[in-house]
């Protein structure tokens, strides 16, 4: 059954963003060493920006400030990910905690704008990125 799935656009700044964050995945096997948002599915009976901070506390142990809505294709904004899930995706800046990958990452890495491809992204996340550059790099 297709899940919402929540994620983080980390800015090193949201009023004057240079960075973004990108973490390279572990877990599962057929994702390990591809480059993701922090985030993941909500649960049951949670609201989505609940679900993103508890994902971000569990994956990198931060806390946040939320941004804006990075808006989707569809029309709930949501963006089309595998296997017929969605994800809702928020400019967040990091409040309290440096990151360090906790779970299901190996590797975290801050890119500016030129080094945004630098990565191999997941596919689904290409257009994603894409979005926050000309959103917040602009």
């Amino acid at each position: 059954m297709p899940a919402l799935v929540v994620a983080a656009a980390i800015l090193d700044d949201l009023a004057a963003p240079t960075r973004l964050l990108a973490a390279r995945r572990s877990a599962p096997k057929t994702l390990a060493g591809a480059w993701e948002f922090a985030g993941g599915k909500v649960e049951p009976g949670e609201d989505p920006l609940g679900a993103l901070v508890r994902e971000l506390r569990e994956e990198l142990g931060v806390e946040i400030t939320f941004g804006s809505l990075v808006a989707g294709p569809n029309p709930d904004q949501t963006w089309p990910i595998h296997q017929g899930h969605t994800m809702l995706v928020w400019t967040v800046e990091i409040t309290a905690g440096p990151p360090a990958p906790l779970q299901d990452h190996d590797e975290l890495r801050w890119l500016e704008r030129d080094e945004l491809r630098s990565v191999p992204w997941l596919p689904a996340d290409v257009p994603i990125v894409d979005a926050v550059a000309d959103a917040v790099f602009a």
